[in-house]
């Protein structure tokens, strides 16, 4: 190991196969080893100097988490986790293995699938139809345009999406909900009005999406719904990530 410490991926089963072929992140990409403590096993490598968050790196990342959830639970760690020695990690697997396989068996033939919801930008005829304050403000500022008619408009416009987005989102998270083993709210993204996670049963992936697409489309002039996934389960392992404690 070198001085800059070990850097760590993710824990899985004792058990578990590491997929071949796959590196780390750095330049040239350093190789992968896989700690062994009781019924745990880490997923590391030598942490490399001044890591950044690259593009490159992140994608590598992102990359050995989504192998390791195809071959298994996975508790995922966030991109440069990074403890001070094989030491910390292996005390840690130890203190905390009871927590860990309890939590693995809760991941087990699972993913995370996110979903944000946004304001259309198509929907302002169906605005001016619908909602009479911003009919009303419209005509005004056909019969009289200028700076504060139009001013006036364009704020109650986009109060009103985000509004009817915002509901159509509850809605959608509402109806997703019984399809999904957990939900996880996400923190706030500029420009979404809602960033929610869905714990998804591999089975039960097609049917959420569907239901996703079905209700985005009946909505979509209040609503767009954007899913990613499937994605390591980040949103469903505790707040301080399973290294808490080790010294990362």
């Amino acid at each position: 190991m070198t001085d800059n410490g070990l850097y760590v991926y993710a824990i899985v089963r004792a058990e578990q196969r590491v997929p071949k072929g796959l590196a780390g992140v750095g330049s040239p990409p350093l190789p992968l080893r896989f700690l062994v403590e009781g019924r745990l096993g880490a997923v590391v490598s030598d942490a490399p100097p001044k890591l950044r968050a690259r593009r490159r790196d992140l994608l590598a990342h992102q990359d050995l988490l989504l192998r390791l959830t195809g071959n298994g639970p996975t508790l995922p760690m966030r991109f440069g986790t990074v403890a001070p020695d094989e030491a910390a990690v292996r005390a840690q697997l130890t203190a905390a293995e009871h927590s860990h396989l309890t939590a693995l068996e809760r991941l087990d033939g699972r993913i995370e699938v996110n979903v944000k919801a946004f304001a259309p930008s198509h929907a302002l005829a169906h605005l001016v139809r619908e909602d009479q304050n911003i009919r009303r403000l419209h005509e005004a500022a056909r019969r009289r345009p200028g700076y504060e008619a139009n001013l006036r408009l364009g704020e109650a416009v986009v109060t009103a999406l985000a509004r009817r987005a915002a509901e159509a989102g509850r809605s959608a998270v509402r109806e997703l909900t019984p399809l999904a083993d957990a939900v996880a709210t996400g923190p706030e993204v500029p420009g979404c009005v809602l960033n929610t996670s869905f714990l998804v049963g591999r089975a039960a992936e097609g049917r959420f999406r569907v239901a996703a697409r079905d209700f985005a489309e009946a909505r979509q002039d209040r609503v767009e719904l954007r899913l990613a996934g499937p994605l390591p389960c980040y949103s469903f392992v505790g707040a301080d990530g399973p290294l808490a404690g080790a010294g990362v």
